[in-house]
C-alpha cells in the first residue's frame, strides 16, 4: 500500500485504498486481525528467496461515493458480490482470511491458515 520509504498508517492506508480501488468513500469500523505467512522460495519466480506476507484486515462501512474501475490501476471492474456468491469466484486466499475473520471475530485477531499452496489459487 505504501511506496517505498513512504511511512502510511495502515488504518489511513486502507481508507485511501478504497477510494482509489473503488471510488467508495468508507470508514473504518474495527480491526478485524491480522494474517502472517511465508511463501516458500518454491511458491515464488526462479531465483527469489521465500518471502513473509503480513496482511491487516479491517471491517470498512462503505459511507458514499459510485462504483468505477481504478483509472491506471490493476482493478479493471468494481462490483459488489453477496457473501454466499463469493465461494463461487476464482480469487485470492487472503478474500478467505478475511471472510473468515469476519465471520468468528476471534477477540485476539487470529484465526487458523487458510490451506493454499500459493496467495492467489482458489
Amino acid at each position: 500500500m505504501g511506496h517505498l520509504g513512504e511511512a502510511v498508517d495502515p488504518f489511513d492506508a486502507v481508507i485511501r485504498e478504497v477510494a482509489e480501488e473503488t471510488g467508495c468513500d468508507g470508514v473504518v469500523e474495527r480491526l478485524l486481525g491480522v494474517d502472517s505467512r511465508v511463501i516458500p522460495a518454491a511458491d515464488r519466480l526462479p531465483g527469489l528467496p521465500e518471502h513473509q506476507n503480513v496482511g491487516i484486515f479491517y471491517r470498512v462501512r462503505i459511507t458514499g461515493g459510485q462504483l468505477r474501475p481504478e483509472p491506471n490501476g490493476e482493478t479493471a471492474e468494481s462490483v459488489w458480490t453477496p457473501i454466499p456468491d463469493v465461494a463461487r469466484l476464482r480469487r485470492s486466499s487472503l478474500v478467505d482470511v478475511g471472510l473468515a475473520l469476519a465471520q468468528t471475530l476471534p477477540a485476539t485477531g487470529h484465526v487458523d491458515p487458510v490451506p493454499v499452496g500459493s496467495l492467489i489459487q482458489h
